[in-house]
């Protein structure tokens, strides 16, 4: 696989926290599931369209060489940070196996910053293992640490028509998880105002 092959993913990118952004991998349209992360080369795309904002540096060599076994991880951590994020936003206890899902990925490849000095002092992550599987890991740990902080207080479920994406609230009025979900619950509300007047 080229990285210039790669197929959109098709999942939405809001400018959300990583974790959310893999969980909102398995999205609607107009109400009807859709799944981002279909194939390896869904996968791909994701990782490169994620690359900047991901705490694992990934190289083009990295992102085309991912496998089907990413691929299963990479679903079951998205439907683990899924399943978290509804019960955080419907105010359940965490279910107590999805805590451990989430805890044996971020578990899974060690990672470390090492304090480099040229051409001046900063960081770099350094891991052992595959550089993907360190991805995932440290897409865990965000995880763990957005439902254990204050972040998770404003962790929100969109409540546009159809949508099941969820969002960290950034202002106190956001509803919807994008600008388009919000001019869709608009009109809807508009539409039925207007078909309520008709029938009256």
């Amino acid at each position: 696989m080229k990285v210039a092959d790669l197929v959109s993913g098709g999942a939405p990118l809001l400018g959300e926290p990583p974790p959310v952004e893999l969980g909102n991998t398995a999205y609607a349209v107009r109400g009807r599931p859709k799944d981002g992360l279909r194939s390896v080369e869904h996968l791909g795309a994701w990782l490169r369209d994620m690359r900047p904002r991901l705490a694992v540096d990934l190289t083009d060599a990295d992102i085309h060489g991912v496998t089907d076994r990413d691929l299963c991880l990479a679903r079951e951590l998205r439907d683990v940070i899924g399943a978290l994020s509804a019960a955080t936003v419907d105010g359940r206890d965490l279910d107590p196996d999805a805590v451990a899902t989430l805890n044996r990925h971020a578990g899974r490849t060690p990672r470390w910053r090492e304090l480099r000095t040229a051409p001046e002092p900063h960081t770099v992550v350094r891991f052992e293992g595959r550089p993907v599987a360190a991805v995932f890991a440290a897409l865990a740990e965000e995880a763990a640490d957005l439902f254990a902080g204050p972040s998770r207080r404003q962790l929100r479920a969109c409540h546009g028509p159809g949508c099941v994406l969820h969002f960290v609230r950034d202002t106190p009025r956001r509803e919807w998880c994008s600008p388009g979900c919000g001019n869709r619950a608009r009109a809807a509300r508009h539409y039925a105002r207007v078909r309520k007047g008709d029938d009256d």
